[in-house]
C-alpha cells in the first residue's frame, strides 16, 4: 500500500517522500512538480504527451497545470522524493528570472549537481526536522532543474511556451468552479451558465488551461481536501461530505488516486514549516 514517509509544507509548496506501489490516474497542480528517484523500481510518466521515467539515472518535471499519470510494475515500489514548488516563491528567489516556473522537458538527467541536491533533500525530510538550509537546498534544486529541462529541450526561446491568453468564458467558469468546489455541478450546466455549448466549452478550457474541466476540479478538490488536512480538526468523514462525496471510503479512494496516498495517511506525517 503506498504511504508517505514525509511531507513538509512552507512558503514554497510541498516537499515529501513517498513509498508508491501504484498507479496515480492523470491529474494536474498548480504548482511546478519535480519528481526524484530514492529506491526501488523504476517508474513511468506520461507527461502530457510526452514521456518520462524516474529512476536512478532520471527524474521527471512536470509544468504548473500540466496533465500527467504515474505508473510502476504490477508488484513493485518506489521510494521517491516528489516536490510541488510555488511558481512564486520561485521567481522571489531568482532574482535573474524572468519566467514562470515552467519546464522546457519534463526529462531531466541525474547529473552529480541535481544527485547531490536530492540526497540532502532527502536526508532533512527523513530526520524531519526544521533546517536553515532546506529552503537554499530546495530553491537550488529546483533551479538546476528548470535549467537542465530547457537545455534538453533544444529551444532556445522560452517566452512562446510562457504565454497563455485566458478567454473571458474560462475565466468565469474558473470563478464558478472556485466557487462550487465542494457541490455536484455538471459540465452542461457550466458550460451554460458561461454561454457555450459542452463540447464547445471542453475544446475552449482545454486550450486556455492545459487540462480538462474535470482534471481541473479534482486539482482543486485536492488541493481543498490537503488544506483540511493539515490545518482544522475536521474528522475525515467530515471532510469528504465538506466536498461532495457520498462516503469516506469513496474520498480515500479519490484522493489516493490522485495524491497517491491515502488522506489519514497524509494527516499522519504532514506538517507545516
Amino acid at each position: 500500500m503506498s504511504n508517505a514517509i514525509s511531507v513538509r509544507h512552507g512558503e514554497f509548496g510541498r516537499a515529501s517522500i513517498y513509498q508508491l506501489d501504484s498507479t496515480i490516474i492523470t491529474h494536474a497542480h498548480r504548482e511546478g512538480h519535480l519528481i526524484f528517484y530514492i529506491d526501488g523500481a523504476d517508474a513511468r510518466l506520461e507527461v502530457g504527451d510526452q514521456p518520462a521515467s524516474v529512476s536512478h539515472s532520471f527524474g521527471a518535471a512536470v509544468s504548473p497545470w500540466e496533465p500527467h499519470s504515474f505508473h510502476l510494475p504490477v508488484g513493485q515500489r518506489q521510494l521517491c522524493l516528489v516536490l510541488y514548488i510555488k511558481p512564486r516563491w520561485f521567481l522571489q528567489n531568482d532574482a535573474s528570472s524572468e519566467f514562470a516556473l515552467r519546464f522546457g522537458s519534463p526529462v531531466l538527467e541525474m547529473t552529480p549537481e541535481i544527485t547531490d541536491f536530492v540526497r540532502r533533500l532527502t536526508s532533512l525530510l527523513l530526520e524531519n526536522e526544521d533546517h536553515a538550509q532546506f529552503d537554499k537546498l530546495l530553491f537550488g534544486l529546483t533551479k538546476a532543474s528548470f535549467d537542465q529541462s530547457w537545455l534538453r529541450s533544444g529551444d532556445g526561446c522560452r517566452t512562446d511556451a510562457l504565454l497563455r491568453y485566458n478567454d473571458f468564458r474560462v475565466r468565469r467558469s474558473l470563478r464558478i468552479i472556485q466557487d462550487y468546489v465542494g457541490e455536484t455541478m455538471e459540465m452542461e450546466e457550466l458550460a451554460r451558465l458561461v454561454g457555450l455549448s459542452r463540447p464547445h466549452f471542453f475544446k475552449l478550457f482545454k486550450q486556455n488551461m492545459g487540462v480538462t474541466p474535470n482534471v481541473y476540479i479534482n486539482t482543486l478538490r485536492s488541493e481543498r481536501a490537503i488544506d483540511f488536512l493539515l490545518t482544522g480538526d475536521k474528522t475525515i468523514t467530515d471532510i469528504a461530505f465538506d466536498l461532495g462525496f457520498s462516503s469516506q471510503a469513496s474520498f480515500t479512494r479519490f484522493f489516493s488516486s490522485n495524491v497517491g496516498i491515502a488522506p489519514s495517511d497524509y494527516r499522519r506525517v504532514a506538517h507545516v514549516n
